[in-house]
């Protein structure tokens, strides 16, 4: 007579809920160190009305000019790199995920659906361009979802809590409410166009195997060290030009100039690039604002800034190819310009 209780648990069952209890124990403490960040930042903000930058990292006025672009570069990871980890570690877990059903019947429930659920995952990560390319890589090499990755990719720079709190507190209601209105458009919409003008080769990503004896512990390390080896000399080499850039044409530039549309289209070109950690499009787009540069250039600096840059193009263009990641830069610009048009009319 066979005793074993009819609700054991298999192998590959026990395998499933420790891969998904590890996600959520890493995702859980991302949103803690951020979070608490963030509510100091706010805070603070709360209490002084102004938003100081980082003068090591961006090119500013009044900025120390000795900082050249590997000073700016290292400035610029020892800033980020808390959450660069975490993208990391979170990429790592979704790759050893097994079986992998439940995310990709997530992403399967019709496309409005997946892309909402994408972007709510994506926002409380509040992590910026940089730090969440390894999590899209991650998500689209075990889904083979596009839309849905680009979204929770989009999500976590441009639908940042924090960000959008703070950009209501500091700006007039028109250039926050252009923001949150069209940074949401970006998120959930420019996946979705991609996915259907562009055609892109799933990846094969083969599922761990349960019993082959290797530990999770063991699998996930492996898998950690993957994502890091695929993605972080590509953010580097992003981060680098990036600084080039801004070295070259320092932001401060951006003050000087003229034309409403004329102004949002420099802007948003500009800023598209850079590399800027979290909440630093809020001063720079202070800093335009009070050198009389049109409103609109500094929305479109609000949404094009966080929500892409060099490094995380090159992690999409890695794991898709040249055509998605020029489609979501060409996309970001025009929404960004889009929405600078639309301040300026109102």
């Amino acid at each position: 007579m066979d005793n074993q209780p009819s609700n054991s648990i298999t192998a590959p069952g026990r395998y499933a809920i420790y891969t998904a209890t590890l996600l959520l124990i890493i995702a859980g403490s991302l949103f803690v160190y951020k979070s608490t960040a963030a509510l100091g930042v706010i805070e603070k903000v709360q209490n002084t009305r102004t938003f100081q930058p980082r003068l090591n990292v961006l090119p500013m006025p009044g900025s120390d000019g000795q900082f050249g672009l590997l000073a700016r570069s290292i400035n610029y990871f020892a800033v980020i790199w808390p959450a660069l980890l975490f993208g990391v570690l979170i990429s790592g877990a979704v790759r050893v995920l097994d079986p992998p059903r439940w995310l990709t019947r997530a992403l399967a429930r019709g496309s409005a659906r997946s892309q909402l659920a994408a972007g709510l995952a994506g926002a409380p990560l509040m992590l910026c361009s940089c730090c969440v390319a390894p999590v899209f890589s991650g998500m689209y090499e075990r889904s083979s979802k596009l839309a849905p990755s680009l979204a929770l990719m989009l999500a976590a720079p441009a639908l940042n809590p924090a960000a959008l709190i703070l950009t209501f507190m500091l700006f007039d209601y028109r250039i926050a409410a252009t923001r949150l209105v069209v940074a949401a458009c970006a998120v959930f919409l420019t996946g979705l166009a991609i996915e259907r003008f562009i055609e892109v080769k799933p990846v094969a990503c083969a599922p761990p195997d349960p019993e082959d004896g290797q530990s999770l512990l063991v699998r996930f390390i492996r898998s950690c060290a993957d994502v890091a080896v695929r993605t972080l000399p590509l953010i580097a080499v992003g981060v680098l030009l990036s600084m080039a850039i801004a070295l070259w044409l320092p932001v401060g530039a951006l003050a000087s100039s003229r034309g409403q549309l004329f102004a949002t289209i420099i802007v948003a070109a500009i800023a598209l690039p850079l590399a800027m950690p979290t909440f630093f499009e809020i001063p720079l787009a202070l800093l335009l604002l009070a050198a009389g540069v049109p409103a609109g250039a500094a929305v479109a600096l609000m949404i094009a800034g966080p929500a892409i840059n060099l490094p995380s193009l090159f992690t999409i263009a890695r794991s898709t190819n040249a055509k998605v990641a020029g489609a979501v830069a060409f996309s970001i610009f025009l929404l960004a310009v889009l929405a600078g048009v639309i301040v300026n009319l109102l």
